[in-house]
């Protein structure tokens, strides 16, 4: 997959990094401890800001996104910025011919990133969307212990985070943050990844707040019917006006139910209770990066596929449409 005429046994990936949030960092201090890449240059939205972050990783300040997707010394472009500009620097850094990671969405339109996915492919040039969700403790420990409660009928997944005051940054942004189910697109995508095809959608949301541009509160839930049947009820909440911290995922089978309250998970029968071990959310953003340089210079496979991620995409969409016009959408029309 590595196209450079260097030697792969001596070369090093060169990477050029947008963001200096909290997956910013992440990836950096990945990066910095894997000996096969070398971050060259990072893009912020504020010089001063870029500069002291740059620092830390011994890494160049380069003034705009833009002039960094150009320069010819990167191999690999990753994409940690507001959501609203991911869809435009993926597809740049593809047409100056560099290796695309960019953390979920991959767009907030659903024919932009069908694009991106289409450029990546004439390219010849790899393309990843982060869903590190699928790599952590909850979503193996789900994996490993379905099977047991039989036939799915029901699933709920809440995740509801209070704050006060809300702060006014990106992720309180309609317009930087997208859609909430687009910009929190995990919540939709764990259930697509473990449950297959959905059917139709239903949604409603809410926001307030004081000004056009940022939200204090934003409520948004969403009812996704599979082609299997299975129901599933998603919560997404955040902000001022919500009381009572929740995350929660609910597996209802005719055998028995997964209950997922935090760290901790249950095994639930009739009369029987049984803990079930959950792993850390700990080190993902690192295991991500191994396995993209894993895939640049090997071709090993990775965890997800940018069709996977664009799916996702589709029903999030469905459930953008659903929340405007109050009616059910169907994900065949998308």
């Amino acid at each position: 997959m590595y196209n450079s005429e260097a030697s792969l046994k001596t070369a090093k990936v060169r990477v050029g990094l947008v963001g200096t949030g909290y997956a910013a960092k992440f990836r950096s201090e990945a990066l910095l401890h894997d000996e096969r890449s070398h971050l060259v240059a990072i893009a912020g939205n504020e010089l001063e800001n870029t500069q002291a972050f740059a620092q830390q990783y011994q890494a160049e300040t380069v003034s705009s996104w833009e002039q960094l997707v150009e320069r010819d010394d990167i191999d690999l472009v990753i994409i940690s910025t507001i959501n609203r500009d991911h869809g435009a620097i993926a597809r740049a850094a593809l047409t100056h011919g560099k290796h695309v990671i960019v953390e979920y969405p991959l767009a907030l339109d659903v024919v932009e990133a069908q694009e991106i996915i289409d450029l990546a492919k004439a390219q010849n040039k790899v393309l990843h969307v982060e869903h590190i969700e699928i790599l952590g403790g909850l979503h193996q420990a789900i994996r490993q212990h379905i099977e047991k409660v039989g036939h799915i009928f029901y699933v709920r997944y809440s995740t509801v985070a209070p704050l006060h005051p809300a702060p006014r940054k990106w992720t309180y942004n309609h317009e930087f943050f997208g859609f909430p189910l687009m910009g929190a697109l995990s919540r939709l995508h764990r259930l697509t990844d473990l449950f297959g095809e959905v059917f139709t959608v239903n949604c409603h949301q809410r926001f307030w707040q004081l000004e056009p541009e940022y939200f204090q509160t934003c409520f948004c839930i969403a009812q996704l019917c599979f082609t299997s049947g299975l129901l599933a009820q998603v919560v997404y909440g955040k902000g001022e006006t919500l009381w009572q911290q929740e995350r929660k995922f609910e597996v209802h089978g005719e055998q028995g139910g997964l209950i997922f309250e935090g760290e901790k998970g249950l095994f639930v029968q009739a009369g029987e209770t049984t803990p079930i071990e959950v792993g850390t959310r700990r080190g993902l953003f690192a295991k991500d990066t191994t396995m993209v340089l894993d895939h640049i210079l090997d071709g090993t496979p990775l965890y997800v596929t940018p069709e996977q991620s664009l799916y996702t995409l589709k029903v999030a969409e469905a459930a953008r449409r659903a929340a405007d016009t109050g009616l059910t959408i169907f994900i065949k029309d998308i």
